[in-house]
């Protein structure tokens, strides 16, 4: 169908990737934690444009070329370990004094999250072998209209992920609400996200 060689294999392999704990859906998570619904819906939006830029790379030969060029595949690696480092710095030195809380209404606006996840998204190398190993597989090179393979596979994941992310986004807004008087637990689950975004960072510099 549509020039897709094994559509179910491909289904399955896309819900088991996405599941897989990774710093887009953790940053969609944390954002709605911590920020709100509307916060969270717009990392969800920068996320999805991330992955659409990243589809657009790996039609347009791009996977290609950092496949065939492995300095510009590290040079991309780097810059998303450094990128997630300083996240996770960040939310390891925020606190919750009066000066921390002003910064954090600044944060709480949907263009900061929607940037934020944008950046993220552009340079989760999850994403990038997602769409330069593992999307290809599905296309039948023989198909007339191979450009239609990878717009439905594309919806596909797009839809995949919106599910999961909006599923994140209500739990994680939920939670915002019960909790949001409790101080020392949003101090934590700062600590918590930082500690997980710096390893995040470290294995992709050192894998």
């Amino acid at each position: 169908m549509l020039g897709i060689t094994d559509l179910w294999a491909y289904l399955l392999g896309t819900v088991l990737i996405i599941l897989a704990p990774g710093p887009n859906s953790l940053f969609v998570l944390t954002t709605a934690a911590t920020r709100g619904r509307r916060a969270g819906f717009a990392a969800a939006g920068g996320v999805f444009f991330g992955d659409l830029a990243l589809m657009l790379a790996a039609v347009l030969g791009v996977a290609s070329l950092m496949k065939a060029h492995p300095v510009a595949f590290d040079a991309v690696r780097y810059l998303g370990a450094g990128y997630l480092l300083w996240i996770g710095i960040r939310a390891l030195l925020a606190s919750n004094t009066p000066k921390d809380a002003q910064i954090t209404t600044t944060k709480g606006d949907p263009k900061h999250a929607f940037r934020s996840a944008l950046g993220i998204s552009l340079i989760n190398v999850k994403a990038i072998l997602f769409f330069m190993a593992f999307f290809p597989q599905f296309v039948d090179p023989h198909y007339p209209h191979v450009w239609q393979s990878f717009a439905a596979l594309g919806v596909i994941v797009q839809l995949v992920s919106m599910v999961y992310l909006s599923t994140l986004i209500l739990a994680g807004s939920a939670l915002s609400r019960r909790f949001s008087g409790v101080v020392w637990l949003k101090t934590l689950l700062n600590k918590l996200i930082g500690t997980l975004f710096v390893s995040f960072g470290l294995r992709l510099a050192l894998d």
